[in-house]
């Protein structure tokens, strides 16, 4: 059964190290939650060091100028992380050809215009149309406000028909903007398999992002390291593959599963709703506070 906590900093202090997730449990995708940022900040005042760690599929520059823009304080993390950053590496390594068709927004233009150091000298990756592409990068619907999955069948269909492998630069299925629920590029890779196509992940719960954060962090095999998250798929399963505990913000995705009091989950539906997830987060909490 996972335990239900009420503040971060009964836990805290058995911790090094936090990768926390950011949409549903640091923002909204347009402001912050002044609870979870105070966590953070007294996590890393006793200190602990927090990674960032996110499934946007843009450089961690940009990420850590949309947080700047929505007033995140620099005092409550160390480190940003990803899953654009580790994308990155395998499109300019060829992971998908060259010519590649880009399904995103231009909000998503700095994933291939700007290229990382050691990428410098590689061959140029180039966006061209679904007709002459060599593979595809998702970063996202090309509406992300109104476009689902389904809109992409006939594309997507007849890029399978080809051999295109789609690269997924962020394999969150939905987030919540505000109040709005909008699909990722994870829905269109998941889609693109269930037509029979090949999709490459990356982005948590896949161990590239994970393997970055430790690098940059420098954290040996001996750290204690908590994972926050509201995702079951991603920050959930991911900890678990990784071997590290976690703790599950019920408040985030699933928040309609365990009762009307986001806050405060009801232990009952939670132990249920995770019995038919398969997953056992060490902790759980209503909100990250």
């Amino acid at each position: 059964m996972s335990q239900i906590i009420g503040n971060l900093s009964q836990i805290g202090g058995d911790y090094d190290a936090l990768f926390c997730d950011l949409w549903g449990c640091l923002h909204n995708g347009k402001q912050p939650y002044p609870a979870a940022v105070g966590a953070l900040q007294q996590f890393r005042q006793a200190g602990g060091r927090v990674c960032l760690m996110t499934n946007a599929p843009r450089p961690n520059q940009y990420v850590i100028a949309q947080l700047d823009r929505m007033g995140v304080p620099r005092d409550a993390w160390d480190l940003v992380v990803s899953s654009g950053d580790a994308a990155q590496d395998a499109m300019f390594a060829g992971a998908v050809g060259r010519k590649v068709w880009h399904i995103g927004t231009e909000k998503d233009d700095g994933f291939f215009t700007d290229i990382p150091g050691e990428w410098a000298d590689a061959p140029a990756v180039s966006r061209v149309s679904l007709e002459e592409a060599e593979g595809i990068v998702a970063t996202g619907p090309f509406d992300e406000a109104n476009e689902a999955p389904e809109d992409y069948r006939a594309r997507l269909m007849m890029a399978r028909e080809r051999g295109l492998v789609l690269l997924c630069a962020n394999p969150d299925v939905v987030v919540d903007m505000g109040e709005t629920r909008i699909y990722c590029a994870g829905a269109l890779a998941e889609f693109y398999e269930e037509l029979g196509g090949k999709s490459l992940y990356f982005g948590k719960p896949y161990p590239p992002i994970y393997d970055r954060a430790r690098r940059l962090m420098d954290l040996g095999d001996d750290a204690r390291i908590l994972a926050v998250g509201d995702g079951i798929r991603t920050d959930v399963k991911g900890a678990q593959q990784e071997g590290i505990d976690c703790l599950f913000v019920t408040g985030g995705l699933a928040a309609e599963a365990f009762g009307p009091d986001v806050e405060n989950p009801d232990a009952e539906l939670l132990r249920e709703w995770l019995a038919t997830q398969q997953m056992a987060p060490r902790y759980s909490i209503g909100r990250l506070r």
